[in-house]
């Protein structure tokens, strides 16, 4: 039992495993689908956790269950690895139709990316008012984890650290109320009148910016799970709330894709089709993908006072994958392959990655039901249903956007991949990848100014 409870591998294959079979049992019209995997290892997580605490320090696994606590259960690589192949299919798959839809929807989808991130932002600061914590930077992790992305969990925590230093450095000309918030995120114990004028000690500096740093995690790794959770549900109770036809959806939007297709010379078409062939499978085009998506989101851009912001894995392959696909064919790669394969592809590491998530955060999701956690659970809850809930309602009711690009583009603009995996299988289609991949890029940026914006309102 030990053997099994700590060997990585065995405890993400058997959530992929029950996950699938959770997922293929129907509850009406709705069904968990791939994403069933995520809620057996949140269980499991949860269960490992606990298991490993009973573990004697004189027991012989005692220093490999440690050490798996602090990998959270999965090492972090079998995430990314997952989380990297997944999104290289999905933007292969939805390369050949992103042109059109940029074309189509392109002002929309930059409004919309801006819009959603800048209502959950002012929903955190509202909850803020309403229920203040003693680390307010508890409350831009759970912004940054209720639109479950990873990339704004990064400029959060720059924004963190860069908005501390700058308090503990001017600390002697802070207001009383404002020295005395700074004690309570330290540990100390209230400053009295009489000591208003105090300085802190370099010990005290360096823990108040690790508190900082560390609220935005715990906030994060709270909210996170509830708002994956929030996305896949509404990714399946959108069109059964508002009584969308997916399936006319979907022939609405072929008519729109289609009617924006320009007549173009012969022997243009004729190079097109050339560059366009499509293969079974180039496994080496693919990886090229994977390569230059990762390279293309490591560099960062400077936002002068914002702070640095970068595509992150997630935006450069995505990226990556639907600039390539949409070219077709470079030298001896091929980037337009079949689409069975693909899909097959991004059915596995979805699932994975589903199961990796849940594994990883399995134990802060039950932990966090009761105590101080609950307040940060009910607030993500709140902060992804407003966000999900006007971006549909402005995209679908006032841009007039198709809702199988709207799924993808919601998504797109809470920077959600596990929302995207959500919203393929919801509607049963690749399309939706297309508007993730055109909204990221501004969601992203979004998440970057309203992340900096947070720490100077709390």
């Amino acid at each position: 039992m030990l053997i099994w409870a700590t060997n990585q591998i065995i405890l993400i294959t058997i959530a992929v495993f029950f996950g699938l079979l959770l997922g293929n049992i129907r509850f009406g019209r709705f069904s968990f689908s791939t994403s069933g995997a995520m809620f057996v290892g949140i269980f499991m997580g949860w269960r490992v956790v606990e298991f490993i605490n009973t573990i004697e320090p004189t027991n012989e696994m005692y220093g490999v269950a440690q050490n798996l606590l602090s990998q959270n259960i999965i090492d972090k690589g079998f995430f990314d690895l997952f989380l990297i192949l997944f999104i290289a299919s999905v933007g292969l798959l939805a390369a050949k139709e992103v042109g059109r839809v940029i074309r189509i929807y392109g002002v929309k989808f930059i409004l919309l990316g801006i819009m959603i991130t800048f209502i959950g932002a002012m929903s955190t600061f509202g909850v803020s008012l309403i229920s203040p914590l003693n680390n307010p930077y508890f409350y831009n992790g759970v912004y940054t984890g209720a639109l479950t992305s990873s990339p704004g969990l990064a400029a959060s925590l720059e924004a963190a650290r860069v908005h501390s230093s700058e308090l503990v450095e001017k600390y002697e000309v802070l207001s009383y109320h404002e020295k005395q918030r700074i004690l309570k995120i330290i540990g100390d114990t209230k400053v009295s009148k009489s000591e208003n004028d105090i300085s802190l000690t370099k010990e005290q500096k360096n823990r108040f910016i690790q508190n900082a740093e560390a609220g935005v995690g715990t906030g994060y790794a709270v909210g996170y799970p509830f708002g994956v959770i929030i996305v896949i549900f509404a990714m399946n109770f959108f069109p059964i709330i508002f009584k969308i036809d997916i399936e006319k959806e979907k022939l609405l939007l072929t008519e729109e894709l289609e009617g924006s297709i320009k007549k173009i010379d012969i022997k243009k078409q004729e190079h097109n089709l050339e560059r366009r062939k499509e293969v079974y499978f180039d496994l080496s085009a693919f990886v090229l993908v994977c390569l230059v998506g990762y390279i293309v989101g490591i560099p960062k851009v400077s936002l002068s006072s914002l702070g640095e912001v970068s595509l992150g894995s997630t935006g450069g392959v995505l990226i990556a994958a639907l600039v390539l696909g949409h070219i077709g064919n470079i030298g001896p790669f091929c980037f337009r392959m079949n689409s069975k394969i693909l899909s097959v592809l991004r059915e596995i590491t979805i699932a994975y990655f589903f199961a990796i998530i849940g594994l990883r955060y399995g134990y802060q999701v039950i932990d966090s039901l009761t105590g101080p956690g609950l307040a940060m659970v009910i607030a993500s809850i709140f902060i992804g249903s407003i966000a999900m809930t006007l971006g549909f309602l402005v995209g679908k009711y006032v841009f007039k956007i198709n809702w199988i690009m709207l799924a993808g583009a919601i998504c797109g603009g809470m920077t959600s991949t596990p929302g995207l995996g959500a919203a393929i299988d919801a509607v049963g289609s690749d399309e939706p990848a297309a508007g993730y991949g055109a909204v990221y890029p501004f969601a992203l940026l979004g998440m970057v100014i309203f992340s900096n914006l947070l720490n100077h309102l709390f």
